[in-house]
């Protein structure tokens, strides 16, 4: 166990939001500076697990710094298994930065980002999984991402991958036997290895494909709605995320610069970007709008065309179609199918979707071709999803199976079946972190928030 005693505020801080905040401190000296800086009035007993009323008072000065509260989880019944101190502060800037001073100065050590975690990793109170999902719920944006996150951290990923790699494992230990006491042992049945061994890399395969499509309810999509000046997009991008983020007239050029709006459709965070309409023009600020309208198709994850259909579609719409750069998903939208005739016929034009922006009209299949679209027609039935770091461990381990099973079909000697199917199983053991190394750590805890 580490000797030293962490510190960090682990709850967001901003100048007047937030009610409570929270310093937390961790290590063998956290309760003692606890008692040097917590005065609690009457006769409350220091108990583990149990909630103390006082202030938190500079030892120096005596000075009151604030009302608070103070939890105190003695080892090993903590987060990291570890004493743990808290101070429940008020929320805000000033108090919380003078509780945490304090704290540095009495002895403890400011904590790096994920450092809580990791010590709760390297005490054994987490694995690695469980460990990466307590980030994957914090930066959860939508409520399936949470979903997600919460089958991490409930131990689900822990568990598939710990029975593959144990399937694994067994199948090593035949083989290895077969290597070094052959002679003294029955035949071993080599297709029967072989089966389970591509058994267990088809459902790798799965679980890497489930992971890109959960990855996408995690990072969500950057979305660039361009097209013609007054063809609906700010009246889109406004339809889509149910406010007036953006400025809709009928004067063309109205919109000069790029709208972001964040929102969540079919549990996917979507980042829309509503662009400065494309268009010669000799006004210097609709052309500086216009210059960031090509950089935002350079940066998007798919683009959404816009064109007018009651105009139809003409050489410009063609023109901007191909400045999107090539491999990223494009849908092409017509809009104001409100506007059209009921006789009249949209064939000639090549819209994917034809929309209404004003009335809602296609708005539902609009989405869902988006997805479909970028390859993740149905990512609301993904229930266990591989983060990146362990899709490339899982695609590895793939792969290295695939290695053992050409082995096997060149019948090849046993030993030979061994040397791919150790990497495999040690790259699963790098997911879990039964097999990891700390830099390996040090990398993963890193992308944490502090105090987390």
């Amino acid at each position: 166990m580490p000797d030293d005693t962490i510190a960090a505020v682990a709850t967001a801080i901003a100048p007047g939001e937030g009610s409570v905040a929270i310093v937390r401190l961790s290590g063998p000296e956290a309760e003692a500076i606890g008692q040097r800086l917590f005065v609690t009035p009457g006769d409350q007993p220091w108990e583990s697990h149990r909630v103390l009323y006082g202030h938190v008072c500079d030892p120096a000065s005596g000075e009151r710094v604030d009302e608070a509260l103070l939890l105190l989880m003695r080892a090993p019944r903590s987060f990291t298994r570890e004493t743990v101190v808290e101070f429940h502060c008020h929320g805000g800037l000033i108090s919380v930065q003078r509780v945490l001073e304090l704290v540095l100065a009495s002895g403890a050590r400011r904590a790096l980002p994920g450092e809580f975690s990791q010590r709760a990793f390297l005490n054994g109170r987490l694995d690695l999984t469980r460990a990466e999902a307590i980030s994957e719920l914090v930066t959860a944006r939508s409520r399936r991402a949470a979903q997600l996150a919460m089958a991490g951290l409930d131990g689900g990923m822990q568990a598939r991958i710990g029975a593959l790699r144990e399937r694994l494992l067994d199948q090593l230990a035949e083989l290895e036997a077969r290597v070094d006491f052959e002679e003294d042992l029955p035949p071993l049945d080599g297709d029967a290895v072989a089966a389970e061994l591509a058994a267990v890399q088809a459902e790798l395969e799965q679980l890497v494909a489930d992971g890109e499509r959960g990855q996408l309810l995690r990072d969500g999509l950057r979305v660039a709605i361009v097209g013609r000046p007054n063809v609906g997009k700010s009246s889109l991008l406004n339809r889509l995320s149910c406010t007036e983020r953006a400025i809709v007239t009928d004067l063309p050029g109205t919109t000069r610069d790029l709208v972001e709006s964040e929102l969540v459709l079919h549990g996917v965070p979507l980042t829309l970007l509503d662009t400065a309409g494309i268009r010669s023009t000799s006004d210097r600020v609709e052309q500086i709008g216009i210059q960031r309208s090509r950089s935002a198709l350079k940066s998007a994850d798919a683009v959404l065309l816009l064109f007018d259909l009651s105009v139809g579609w003409c050489d410009d719409d063609a023109a901007l179609r191909e400045l999107v750069p090539d491999g990223v998903p494009l849908l092409v939208v017509g809009n104001k199918a409100d506007q059209l005739k009921a006789d009249a016929s949209s064939a000639s034009a090549p819209a994917d979707v034809c929309i209404s922006a004003l009335t809602g009209a296609g708005e539902s299949e609009l989405v869902a071709q988006l997805l479909t679209r970028c390859g993740h027609s149905d990512p609301q039935g993904v229930q266990l999803a591989l983060n990146r770091r362990q899709q490339d461990l899982a695609a590895a381990a793939a792969v290295s199976l695939g290695a053992s099973l050409e082995a096997a079909r060149q019948q090849l000697p046993w030993d030979f079946w061994t040397i791919d199917l150790r990497a495999a199983v040690r790259a699963l053991g790098e997911i879990t972190g039964e097999e990891v190394s700390e830099a390996v750590l040090d990398r993963v805890f890193s992308r944490f928030c502090i105090g987390k």
